[in-house]
Order: C-alpha cells, then sequence, then structure tokens
C-alpha cells in the first residue's frame, strides 16, 4: 500500500524552511566542525512568552510541525508520531551540569523534564490542543524510520486518518565534544560542499527537524508516495547490503526495471562511505545516483531530510545541480531509491513513486 505524502516541512542548515521549491544555491560553510540549521523566526508561530522555556530544538520541532499543519490546511492531525536519536541535548546538558555544580542538592527538574525524548511532540499536542495518538520512537538509526512505519501500519487500516510525523536531532558543542573523542568526526575544519572528497575517517556533524502531513488517500497536490521502506541491522558485508537492496527493488516491482535516482547517505567517513561505493559499482552501475549529507551533515535522523529532499525533486520534477554525484540525472524522476546507514550499523531503504 502507498502512502502519501500531502505535506513536508524541513528546518536545516539549508534554507529549506517552507519551501515550495528547491533552493537555487546551496548554504555553504567553510572551514566549520560541524553544521548548525538556519533558524526560522520563532514569534511568527509560537508566542514569545511561551518560546522563551523552550529550548533551541524544541523550538525548531515545534514550529516545524506547526508550519507543516498550516500549509497542509489541517489543525489538528489524527496523530503526532516523532523518532530522534538522542532528543534534547542541550536541556540534558543543562540537567547534568546541574547535578555537577550543585552536588546532586536542590535540583531545578525543568531541564530534566525538558530533556526527555517526547518533548517535541508533546509541545506540539499543548500548541494545537490535540489529544489524539502521540508517540516518540528513539532507536538511534532507525528512529525516524520506526516512527514512519508506525503512520504507514495505521493507514494501512484506515487510509482516511492524517498522520503528522516527523525526525529531529541536534548538535551542540558539548556533544560534539564528546564524540569528536570517540573519532567520529573530522580531527580538521572542513568545506561542507566538499566533505565527499576528503577521503579521511570521520565525517561532519549536523542537525534537523523535518515534518511530513501522510494520507492512506492519494489527492491533488500530493508531494509524491511512499511505497515502501525497510530496515536491517549490522550486515555481515557489503555483499548482503547489495543482496538486501536487490531483494527490495524486486519487493518494489523493479525486478525488470530500476529507479529514475538512487539518493545516498554519504558523509565523508572513509570507513562508511565503502557500502555506498560497492553498490555504485556493482548492482547499481550506470543509475544515476546523487548524495545529500553535504547539505545537512551527519546525524541519526538525516534520513528525514533525505525525505524531504526526494519528495520535493519529484514533485518539482528537478535535481539541483549542487546535488553531490550528479551525472546523467534524468528528465523525469518517476521512481527513487533512498539508501542510508548511521555508522555501518543501522542501514534503511525508502522507496518514493510519483503521484
Amino acid at each position: 500500500m502507498a502512502v502519501y505524502i500531502k505535506e513536508a516541512t524541513a528546518i536545516s542548515p539549508q534554507n529549506t524552511f517552507g519551501a515550495k521549491v528547491l533552493p537555487e544555491e546551496p548554504a555553504t560553510y567553510t572551514d566549520v566542525n560541524m553544521l548548525r540549521c538556519i533558524e526560522p523566526v520563532y514569534r511568527d508561530f509560537i508566542d514569545p512568552m511561551v518560546a522563551r522555556r523552550m529550548s533551541r530544538i524544541v523550538k525548531m520541532g515545534v514550529c516545524c510541525a506547526l508550519r507543516c499543519l498550516r500549509d497542509s490546511g489541517i489543525e489538528v492531525p489524527d496523530a503526532i508520531i516523532a523518532g530522534t536519536g538522542l532528543g534534547c541535548l542541550e536541556d540534558t546538558e543543562k540537567f547534568l551540569g546541574s547535578i555537577y555544580a550543585n552536588e546532586e542538592k536542590l535540583l531545578n527538574p525543568t531541564p530534566f523534564i525538558q530533556s526527555t525524548h517526547n518533548t517535541v511532540a508533546g509541545a506540539v499536542a499543548l500548541a494545537i490542543k490535540c489529544h489524539n495518538y502521540n508517540a516518540t520512537y528513539t532507536h538511534r538509526g532507525f528512529s525516524f524510520e520506526n516512527a514512519l512505519e508506525d503512520a504507514l501500519l495505521q493507514l494501512a487500516e484506515n487510509p482516511g486518518l492524517r498522520m503528522l510525523t516527523g525526525g529531529f536531532d541536534e548538535v551542540t558543542p558539548g556533544s560534539y565534544e564528546i564524540t569528536r573523542r570517540m573519532g567520529l568526526w573530522k580531527n580538521h575544519p572542513v568545506s561542507n560542499l566538499s566533505l565527499e572528497q576528503y577521503h579521511t575517517r570521520g565525517s561532519l556533524p549536523g542537525e534537523g527537524v523535518a515534518f511530513f502531513m501522510l494520507g492512506g488517500r492519494k489527492d491533488a497536490g500530493d508531494w509524491a508516495a511512499i511505497r515502501s521502506i525497510q530496515t536491517f541491522y549490522k550486515p555481515a558485508s557489503e555483499a548482503e547490503v547489495a543482496q538486501r537492496i536487490s531483494n527490495f527493488m524486486a519487493d518494489c516491482g523493479l525486478k525488470t526495471g530500476k529507479p529514475d535516482l538512487v539518493i545516498f547517505g554519504k558523509n565523508g567517513d572513509v570507513t562508511g562511505d565503502r557500502y555506498y561505493e560497492y553498490v555504485i559499482s556493482g548492482l547499481l552501475k550506470n543509475i544515476p545516483h546523487v548524495s545529500y549529507k553535504h547539505l545537512c551533515g551527519e546525524y541519526d535522523t538525516s534520513a528525514s531530510f533525505a525525505l524531504w529532499l526526494a519528495a520535493l525533486m519529484i514533485k518539482e520534477q528537478r535535481i539541483p545541480s549542487y546535488l553531490e554525484g550528479g551525472k546523467n540525472l534524468p528528465r523525469e524522476l518517476n521512481h527513487v531509491l533512498i539508501y542510508n546507514h548511521l555508522r555501518g550499523v543501522n542501514h534503511s531503504l525508502y522507496f518514493l513513486e510519483r503521484c
């Protein structure tokens, strides 16, 4: 069963908030250690007195969700489902800092309450007085995929529902320093548009928020259709990845055909990009492909940005020239495959169709 993207909104390091067409030029970051979002004007969506009590990621999440609701013309959805790998890091750091500074005495509970992973979905529900189904999934690299699968399962039972589904994660200076010591990031400043050219270990950390209004029935103006998604954990080899992609495409009806475009999650990490290079040189050879993480950076729910990008490209029938790897690009986008993984552990596949 296909699920239709009625509307989508993304906040990212690019000029994507409220975009109905793809940006003509990418935002360029030179000699940076991380990519942070271009934040919207919050007072257009959130009362300033309410916003002052929200952390940065909560404001971004609520603002993005409210914009998606407004653009879709739906005041209260039938469900709010979110996915996040690490939740509200800024509030978590505040709470842990207060534990240390106050020697575990007389702690302010507010940072702890707001640090929980379901804070964003709860804040959206409070803002619109939504008493319907509300859930947040936090499964590292599968967080957004599990949220999306929840929505797809409910829409399979009741296609008439409208499901607000999204993913969000943030990066902070504190989290960057901790994960840098683990060897996850480049050990020197880089330029985002040249990310794939470094051929060294580590990537560029990023962040983002994306929300989608999903429905089970096709309507005029739909962006794209999600035909199928699939996840798999810790493949034993690159050959297993290729076999899973082949089986996935066959299940999606591409046994004798092929996707018009493949969107890869290449992130400049020489150890992780080998999975993409293997299928590019073999199974998906001669199929046009692009990458996206030089625009948003690497984070647990970056696939939500890829889904937003793919849906808008299908809707607009245009592939921007600044996407990495673009050669012999198709004139029409009818079938798009997304393949992404997080550090070789959490692998996900998406198959989108033109409405």
